[in-house]
């Protein structure tokens, strides 16, 4: 597959990642006790930071950090709460991992102290819709940002989620917030942009999304996905999220094959392997119908979402 239209690096805060030479590696670090694969196992800040210090260990390129799960029926935590989960581990990491953190977080207060803490990149799965000041925060601090999809809240993402051609709804969305994001004076280089596995989607709707990431790549921006122990895995293999690497395994393949560069995962080293070998493939396949297209409609001047194969 041709990925010569894609970006050749992403910035944030006095780092520039490499999105050509390799996928990157993004290791979940959850500091809560109710996050869906491994809420409760690093909650205290000791467990919290040799935890980042394996994630760092095992290969990972960036870390993501979150202080309130996004599970699936789950509710918002007040301000103090998420922030006496998190500050105390940047504080601890400070000179002790040399990755880039990321805080997975939508509101702009975590965000502001996150960043005067050492963190280079937000994470903000409603993608600043939730926090009006989300935006200046990110932008003062000339923070990398991943703007992330999702029908709903965490706590009503599931109940009955529908698109009449998920791909191009989920582009289209994708591609009015990075404007948003601009518009607002966030660096178009700063900004990556995320799917949403499993935010407000059904099992069908992630498979077609994962068939369907090329259609992304319009918006010429890094492509973040995180299918890790996800449940539209554990509905394939009918196994609970501790059993699903193998699932998570395969879903990551097709994702980098796809075109992902950021991989956001909780095993680091075994996908770091599968994301090498999906991308020696990926490199080697002759130019697709995705590419072809999202190179001409470049030359047209036509923005415009290309349909999946499998909508």
């Amino acid at each position: 597959m041709d990925l010569s239209a894609t970006p050749m690096s992403w910035k944030a805060r006095g780092y520039t990642l490499p999105l050509q030479e390799r996928v990157l590696i993004m290791g979940v670090l959850n500091v809560t006790p109710d996050s869906f694969s491994d809420g409760g196992r690093y909650l205290g800040v000791e467990a919290a930071v040799a935890r980042a210090e394996e994630i760092e260990a095992e290969g990972a390129d960036l870390l993501d950090l979150g202080g309130e799960s996004s599970r699936p029926g789950s509710q918002p935590v007040p301000l103090e709460v998420e922030l006496a989960r998190v500050l105390p581990v940047l504080a601890a990491l400070a000179g002790r991992i040399r990755i880039p953190i990321s805080v997975d977080t939508t509101k702009a207060e975590v965000a502001r102290r996150a960043l005067d803490a050492g963190a280079a990149i937000i994470n903000d799965i409603s993608a600043l819709r939730h926090d009006p000041e989300m935006a200046d925060a990110v932008a003062k601090a000339q923070a990398g940002l991943i703007l992330m999809h999702m029908q709903g809240t965490p706590a009503t993402m599931q109940d009955h989620p529908a698109y009449a051609a998920v791909v191009e709804e989920v582009c289209d969305f994708l591609r009015s917030r990075v404007a948003a994001a601009v518009a607002a004076g966030i660096e178009v280089e700063r900004i990556a942009v995320d799917p949403g596995f499993g935010f407000g989607k059904t099992s069908d709707h992630n498979l077609a999304l994962l068939g369907g990431l090329p259609a992304l790549r319009v918006l010429d921006r890094p492509i973040v996905i995180g299918p890790s122990r996800k449940s539209f895995v554990g509905g394939i293999l009918g196994r609970p999220a501790e059993e699903r690497e193998w699932g998570t395994a395969a879903a990551v393949a097709v994702g980098v094959f796809q075109g992902a560069q950021v991989v956001r995962v909780h095993s680091i080293a075994q996908m770091k392997d599968v994301a090498r070998v999906a991308q020696a493939l990926r490199d080697q396949m002759p130019v697709n119908r995705y590419s072809l297209n999202v190179k001409r409609e470049a030359l047209e001047g036509d923005n415009r979402c290309i349909p999946s194969l499998h909508d």
